[in-house]
């Protein structure tokens, strides 16, 4: 299935590869199940870039799963189901931004500690999921946003370990903040490129 493969609703539907499909269930059980812990420690820590994180979590399992229920479809269904995921990965990049803001009004300090911990996890999770998806990163839309939101993802998990660090050596909450809006920004950058080639497709 490449990128500019020209597809219409009218053709047949593409066979979907059964690895591929086994490699997103595998996706999303991990993901709903970083997502329970995440969301857990990031009230125990206080800490607003675990909380993104954590959603972020949960927007992708819940885009594996959306991922799975399109691999038979149409070249055109997929990307209408692309332009679906952008759409909520912005979303999620505006309510951290939001969030962000909100704790630095507020002014809590988060618990560099749980921080570290948790946020090696997630990245042993998601660097786990990133190899099994490496060989499909350069598919259509559908594809190419599974595997930017998991890129995403180990990123942003390298990011919330160095603002633990950044917690732990400045006592204060900046370095939380920061990598929350920096997470943002990923995740409307990514938004972004899925959205253009989601367009491309839908106009083939």
């Amino acid at each position: 299935m490449g990128a500019h493969c020209c597809s219409h609703d009218h053709d047949s539907p593409p066979q979907p590869d059964p690895k591929y499909r086994r490699i997103l269930w595998i996706a999303l059980v991990v993901n709903a199940l970083m997502f329970v812990v995440e969301i857990i420690f990031s009230q125990r820590a206080n800490s607003v870039s675990l909380l993104a994180d954590s959603i972020d979590f949960l927007g992708d399992a819940a885009n594996y799963g959306i991922s799975l229920w399109v691999l038979a479809q149409s070249m055109q269904t997929r990307a209408k189901a692309s332009l679906l995921k952008a759409a909520s990965m912005a979303l999620f990049g505006i309510a951290v931004l939001a969030h962000a803001i909100w704790n630095a009004i507020t002014g809590v300090i988060p618990d560099a500690q749980t921080m570290s911990l948790i946020g090696l996890l997630a990245l042993a999770a998601n660097l786990s999921v990133a190899w099994l998806l490496y060989a499909y990163r350069n598919g259509d839309s559908n594809m190419r946003s599974v595997w930017l939101c998991t890129r995403n993802d180990a990123l942003g998990n390298i990011a919330v370990v160095l603002a633990a660090i950044g917690v732990f050596g400045t006592g204060t909450a900046w370095p939380d903040l920061i990598v929350a809006v920096i997470m943002a920004a990923l995740a409307l950058t990514a938004a972004g490129q899925i959205i253009k080639q989601a367009r491309i497709e839908l106009k083939n």
